[in-house]
C-alpha cells in the first residue's frame, strides 16, 4: 500500500457552535473554519488591504481599551505586537475567507480577532487572550467591518491612486509644454475642425485628471467617518461613549491619516453614501481615462492608413498571422479597465442601496469592488505612463498633411466674406479636389496676398 506523504494534523477548536478540527500550522479558530467550509464561492478572497485595516483598527482598539480601563496592560502588548506582524505581512496566509460571505463582513472580522488572538496568546506563552472577549473587546462586526473598509480606501487611494494620478498628470504636462507650438487639426464629431496645437490637445488631457484627482479629495472626507463606536445596531451597547473617538484618534496616529468618529452611528453603519459618491468620482477618473486611451490611440491608427499624427511605443508584435503590426495595447488595457470600474460602480451602488434597518449587510461586496477599482487603475495608468504616454511622438509630416489639407481652415474667412460664401468655397474645394485658396482666387473674393495672411494655421490657435 502506497505511503501517505504530508498528511495534515488537526487540533480541536471550540466555539459556542461546538468543536470544529482546525489544522494545527494555522492561526485562525472555528469561526474562520467554519466559514471556509460553509462559503465555498468563488475565488475572490478578502482583500489584502481590508485585513491591513483590521490589523490598525485592532490595535487601536486595543490601545483606547486599556485608556478607558477596558483591557489590561498584561494582554495589550500582545495583541498590539500581533496587528504589527499582520501589518508586516508576516501572516496574509492566515486570511483565506472568501468575499461571499456574511453581508456583515462577521467572518473577516472573527478571522481577525481569532489570529490576533491566538498569535498574542504565542507570544505571551499562554492562553489568556480571547478572540472575542479582548480582541473584540467594545466592538461588534457590525461596526468594525464598515470602519475598516473605510480605513482601507482612505490609505489606498491616498498612498497609490492620488499619487498615480499626479504623476500621469505631470507626464501629460511635460509632453504638452514640449509640443504646444505643433500645429495640427482639430477634430470634432470626428469630424475636421478648426486647428489647435498638439500641446493644447494634450494639456485637455492633463487637466482632466487634476480635476478628478481635486474631486477625489474633496470626498474622500466622507470616508473618513468611522462607525466605530456603534457596535451592533447603532447605540455602542458594551462600548464606553467615548470609546469610538478615542479609537478614532489612535487610527489617525497609526495611519498618519485623518479618521473620525461619524457623529451618527445609526448612519454610518446603514449608509454607504460616502463610499458611492467616492467610487463615482473613480467612474469619472475612469471616463477621462477611457477618452484619453481613445485619442491616443486613434491618432496613432495606421500607421499608413489611419490618421498617424502621432507615434507610440512598438512593445510586442499585434498579430499572429500579419508580420509586423503593432497594436495599441496599452489603451486596449486601460480602456478595458475602465469598462470594469464603471461595471464596479453599478455593484457599489446596488450594494449600498440595501441598508436595512440598522444594518448593510452588502459590505464586503462592496469593499471588494471599490478596492479593485483603485487597485486596477493605478496599475492601469502606471503601465499607460510608463508603456506608452512616454513614448508619444509627433509625426509632423503627416500632422502637416492633415493640416494643409483640411477644409475648416475656412472658417478663418467667414469675417472676411461671410459664413455663406465661406461654406460655398468648401463645398466647391471637397467637389472638386481643389483647395481652398484656388476655389477663393477663382471666385475673385481677394488676392493670394489677402488668403495668405488670413488663413494662416498658426494665427488660429
Amino acid at each position: 500500500m502506497e505511503e501517505v506523504k504530508n498528511q495534515k494534523r488537526f487540533r480541536i477548536e471550540r466555539d459556542s457552535m461546538g468543536e470544529i478540527e482546525v489544522e494545527v500550522d494555522r492561526l485562525w479558530g472555528a469561526q474562520t473554519q467554519r466559514s471556509l467550509e460553509n462559503f465555498r464561492i468563488g475565488k475572490e478572497t478578502m482583500p489584502k488591504e481590508v485585513i491591513r485595516a483590521f490589523a490598525f483598527l485592532k490595535k487601536a482598539t486595543a490601545m483606547a481599551n486599556l485608556e478607558l480601563g477596558a483591557l489590561d496592560e498584561y494582554r495589550t502588548p500582545a495583541i498590539m505586537e500581533a496587528c504589527d506582524e499582520i501589518l508586516e505581512g508576516t501572516w496574509d496566509d492566515q486570511f483565506p475567507l472568501v468575499v461571499w460571505q456574511t453581508g456583515s463582513g462577521t467572518q473577516t472580522n472573527m478571522n481577525v480577532n481569532e489570529v490576533v488572538a491566538h498569535r498574542g496568546n504565542q507570544i505571551l506563552g499562554e492562553s489568556s487572550i480571547h478572540p472575542n472577549d479582548h480582541v473584540n473587546r467594545s466592538q461588534s462586526s457590525n461596526d468594525t467591518f464598515p470602519s475598516a473598509m473605510h480605513i482601507a480606501v482612505v490609505l489606498e487611494t491616498e498612498q497609490r491612486l492620488l499619487p498615480a494620478v499626479e504623476v500621469l498628470a505631470d507626464t501629460l504636462g511635460a509632453l504638452s509644454k514640449e509640443y504646444m507650438d505643433i500645429v495640427k487639426i482639430g477634430r470634432t464629431h470626428l469630424q475636421d475642425a478648426v486647428p489647435i496645437t498638439l500641446g493644447q490637445e494634450i494639456s485637455g488631457w492633463e487637466a482632466m485628471l487634476r480635476q478628478d484627482a481635486a474631486m477625489i479629495r474633496s470626498l474622500l472626507d466622507q470616508v473618513r467617518e468611522l462607525a466605530l463606536g456603534g457596535t451592533a445596531v447603532g447605540t455602542g451597547l458594551n462600548a464606553d461613549p467615548e470609546f469610538g473617538a478615542i479609537a478614532a484618534r489612535h487610527i489617525t496616529e497609526l495611519t498618519g491619516t485623518t479618521f473620525i468618529t461619524a457623529p451618527n452611528k445609526f448612519q454610518a453603519l446603514t449608509s454607504k453614501a460616502g463610499m458611492v459618491a467616492l467610487h463615482g468620482t473613480l467612474k469619472a477618473l475612469a471616463a477621462d481615462l477611457y477618452k484619453i486611451a481613445n485619442d491616443v490611440r486613434l491618432l496613432a491608427s495606421g500607421p499608413r492608413c489611419g490618421i498617424g499624427e502621432i507615434s507610440i511605443p512598438e512593445n510586442e508584435p499585434g498579430s499572429s498571422i500579419m508580420p509586423g503590426k503593432v497594436n495599441p495595447t496599452q489603451s486596449e488595457a486601460l480602456t478595458m479597465v475602465c469598462c470594469q470600474v464603471m461595471a464596479n460602480d453599478t455593484a457599489v451602488g446596488f450594494g449600498a442601496s440595501q441598508g436595512h434597518f440598522q444594518l448593510n449587510v452588502y459590505l464586503p461586496l462592496i469593499a471588494y469592488n471599490v478596492l479593485q477599482s483603485i487597485g486596477l487603475l493605478v496599475d492601469a495608468m502606471d503601465s499607460f505612463r510608463e508603456n506608452c504616454v512616454v513614448g508619444i511622438r509627433p509625426n509632423l509630416e503627416k500632422i502637416n498633411e492633415n493640416l494643409n489639407r483640411s477644409l475648416m481652415l475656412v472658417t478663418a474667412l467667414n469675417p472676411y466674406i461671410g459664413y455663406d460664401k465661406a461654406a460655398k468655397i468648401a463645398k466647391q474645394a471637397f467637389q472638386k479636389g481643389t483647395t481652398l485658396k484656388e476655389e477663393v482666387l477663382n471666385e475673385g473674393l481677394m488676392t493670394e496676398e489677402e488668403f495668405d495672411r488670413i488663413v494662416d494655421p498658426k494665427l488660429m490657435v
